[in-house]
């Protein structure tokens, strides 16, 4: 019996070692993330607690690093447990870089395919938009849209409390990302419907009558897994440190959420001094991210049938 290509690409997957090794990482860190409150309990912390009994008050630095009560020392200033802030903060990095990449996988996909089937004024209307979002400066956006939706929801920033700025950081940073992210993948969609449609059994199933939905999800949408699955395994490493850099510049998450990107733009004033409060959670986004990004080279060679490894 004959096997589908999307299986002859799972096995060589399965029989690449860095392949199997990174994604081994990031089941690793998704674990992190879902047993965080777990792991923090084990330790006898949590993230939010404030330890100025262990904060010198002259120079805000704490009395000792790393011990058996704080496994990673804790913040200067505060004392807050560098540990329980760093496996809560893999949360807000893995489920924004999740959520945008299955938001704008949907929506490509579902753009890309309805441009390229229909083609006419349907195309030059989905495509004249897709020109129009990749050429807007995303970073813009991503600095004014938290204070529109402020403004909107709470009327301005004053009398609103840390908490609710934090939860409108949070999901308008899903927003911005999500918007700007789904154009490429769309595109890219519409170029192989554009050569898919014109393929004998797509001309055998209009012949037969069949509904259009199910020529374009059950006959298209199966000859697109591979792409399709390349460009979802790229773009999460990268919505990672979108979320990282946006978050590092005062435009991402804030305080009270634990979040790496936090954590690196409160700890490079401590750098020369106190340099276990950035390498932790640089570390822990360099770890990640490269695991993914490997990952992702493998899929994408195990799902090109032009290599061999």
């Amino acid at each position: 019996m004959s096997r589908s290509p999307t299986r002859i690409a799972l096995e060589r997957l399965r029989r690449d070692k860095v392949a199997m090794t990174c994604f081994g990482i990031f089941v690793f860190f998704v674990l992190l993330a879902i047993f965080a409150p777990l792991l923090a309990k084990l330790e006898g912390q949590d993230p939010t607690t404030y330890h100025f009994d262990l904060i010198d008050k002259r120079t805000t630095f704490p009395y000792s690093g790393a011990s058996s009560d704080h496994w990673f020392g804790v913040e200067p200033r505060i004392g807050r447990d560098l540990f329980a802030r760093w496996v809560y903060g893999a949360r807000p990095s893995l489920l924004v870089a999740g959520l945008v990449t299955l938001v704008t996988t949907v929506v490509g996909v579902v753009i890309g395919l309805l441009s390229g089937f229909f083609g006419g004024w349907v195309d030059r209307v989905f495509s004249w938009i897709i020109d129009f979002i990749l050429s807007l400066p995303y970073l813009i956006f991503a600095i004014a849209f938290p204070a529109v939706i402020i403004s909107v929801v709470y009327g301005g920033s004053e009398g609103t409390t840390p908490e609710q700025v934090a939860r409108v950081r949070f999901i308008s940073l899903i927003v911005v990302l999500s918007f700007f992210g789904w154009a490429g993948l769309a595109r890219l969609i519409r170029g192989q419907v554009l050569s898919l449609r014109e393929r004998e059994f797509i001309a055998a199933a209009r012949v037969l009558g069949i509904p259009t939905r199910r020529v374009l999800f059950r006959e298209l949408l199966p000859n697109l897994i591979a792409p399709i699955v390349v460009s979802a395994s790229l773009a999460l490493p990268g919505y990672i440190v979108a979320e990282a850099g946006l978050t590092f510049l005062g435009v991402g998450l804030m305080d009270p959420t634990p979040s790496w990107g936090v954590t690196i733009a409160s700890a490079q004033n401590y750098y020369d001094t106190y340099p276990l409060y950035l390498w932790v959670p640089v570390l822990g986004i360099t770890i990640l991210v490269l695991a993914l990004s490997l990952l992702g080279d493998a899929v994408r060679d195990a799902f090109d049938p032009k290599t061999r490894r």
